[in-house]
């Protein structure tokens, strides 16, 4: 398994990546374009084109990394349900990555991550600790000490941390690809019913249970 490459999907912020790896975690090639709103029609299509431009088959697989979020639902669920279809079909391992967690990788130590909930409420992020929402019209409380990195957050937070945010999203595919290779190697893999998003939030007339999602007029 060891000459045997990774996929690394990840719909979790306006920028969608797909990413292929070896299994020390290396970067082969990677590839990201603008969401928009057709996540279910350009994600496999892209996948197979990376895929064909490393003369890789999909059987050649050996283990399907996905991005977690936290995110917005319509990517998110896309991106993971495209995950876990390939892993199933495919019979290979299937692990999760947080989105956050890899986008604050390649970052300096005290950084924190600033997403978007929505037009107007915000997340804080802070390594190996939840999400914490900042409502609209409040400003994260930063310790001392650490620097803000703000991803899709133009216009709703310092340039200075916009910036820092492009250069982080720049490395998102690497860091997916030596995150999942990481646990991988430690046979650290995630169960195909038990792997949920982070969403950051929810349609209305659905609410989360237990990281699943339902809708509200189906349930007392």
């Amino acid at each position: 398994m060891s000459d045997r490459a990774s996929l690394a999907i990840d719909s979790a912020t306006t920028r969608v990546v797909v990413a292929l790896g070896r299994a020390d975690g290396t970067l082969i090639d990677s590839i990201d374009w603008p969401a928009g709103y057709r996540h279910g029609e350009t994600l496999l299509p892209a996948i197979d084109d990376i895929l064909a431009r490393a003369g890789i088959d999909r059987t050649a697989l050996a283990t399907v990394v996905v991005g977690t979020g936290p995110g917005a639902f319509t990517g998110l669920r896309v991106g993971i349900a495209t995950a876990k279809g390939l892993a199933h079909g495919l019979g290979c391992p299937i692990v999760g990555v947080s989105t956050a967690e890899a986008l604050l990788s390649g970052a300096a130590p005290m950084s924190v991550l600033l997403l978007p909930a929505g037009p107007s409420d915000r997340l804080l992020v802070r390594r190996r600790e939840g999400a914490r929402l900042i409502p609209a019209g409040s400003e994260p409380d930063l310790e001392s000490g650490e620097t803000m990195v703000a991803v899709d957050l133009a216009g709703r937070a310092p340039a200075d941390a916009v910036a820092r945010g492009e250069v982080a999203r720049g490395g998102l595919a690497a860091a997916l690809v030596a995150m999942g290779a990481d646990r991988l190697r430690a046979g650290d893999v995630d169960d195909l019913a038990q792997l949920v998003p982070e969403y950051v939030t929810l349609p209305r007339g659905v609410r989360s249970e237990g990281g699943e999602v339902a809708w509200s007029h189906d349930r007392p």
